[in-house]
């Protein structure tokens, strides 16, 4: 018997945002327990065409998703994806080039940083992409 959220995804591809962030935690613990490559439930949970952004279409309800305990649970099982996928070889996606311009010391403390925890500035850099709004923009958004 398909539950209420499987249900829903199945007739409209999405979660509508009035069964909240609960019911985008589930499909994402669905996911999840498929043990998938990090970078496929980054992409069908968090990315741009992800259940995430269809749900919460507003920049206002995004920060608010992202600001909640559902959203820090998804970050968590990313994360151990990512954690257990370490030494295996990187998804085939196709690869995208930044340039960021950054004051010299900001790139030497990267530098310094990735080589004490044993891995590259672009590792590091996407590690800390990835991570969970800092605590003053968390305290801002529920201020609001």
């Amino acid at each position: 018997m398909a539950t209420r959220t499987e249900a829903t995804l199945a007739e409209s591809g999405t979660v509508r945002q009035e069964h909240g962030p609960q019911a985008v935690l589930e499909v994402a613990e669905q996911l999840f327990a498929t043990n998938p490559e990090w970078l496929v439930f980054f992409r069908e949970i968090m990315g741009l065409e992800g259940i995430v952004r269809r749900t919460f279409q507003t920049s206002e309800s995004l920060m608010r998703f992202e600001c909640s305990p559902e959203y820090a649970r998804i970050r968590e099982m990313l994360d151990d994806l990512r954690q257990r996928q370490q030494d295996q070889p990187a998804p085939r996606e196709s690869q995208r080039v930044v340039t960021v311009r950054m004051p010299r010391s900001l790139h030497e403390t990267l530098k310094a940083e990735a080589q004490q925890m044993k891995v590259s500035i672009n590792t590091l850099c996407i590690s800390k992409l990835l991570k969970l709004i800092d605590e003053e923009t968390e305290r801002e958004l529920k201020a609001s």
